[in-house]
């Protein structure tokens, strides 16, 4: 997209920042959601799986919105069955 250094270098950086928030907001749920943590484990086995489908398949990569329905709806659900399991 680009090949400016200061760009790319600054987008790294905040991405590394947002990711480290998410961290600490899902680790502090996971004391409230017992079961967050599988459907986090199943949405890093998803995204570790679509680096793989373009090289075993002729697809060539799993479209944006896919990937997005699906780890919302695991993390949802994991939500979910939390709530329900542990009242």
């Amino acid at each position: 997209i680009t090949s400016d250094t200061y760009v790319v270098f600054t987008s790294n950086i905040f991405a590394i920042l947002g990711l480290r928030a998410l961290y600490f907001t899902l680790s502090a749920m996971m004391a409230r959601f017992a079961y967050l943590k599988y459907s986090v484990a199943l949405v890093l086995i998803f995204i570790g799986a679509k680096v793989f489908v373009p090289l075993v398949s002729t697809i060539d990569k799993v479209p944006a919105e896919i990937s997005l329905f699906v780890t919302l709806a695991l993390l949802s659900s994991g939500a979910v069955y939390s709530l329900i399991k542990t009242k």
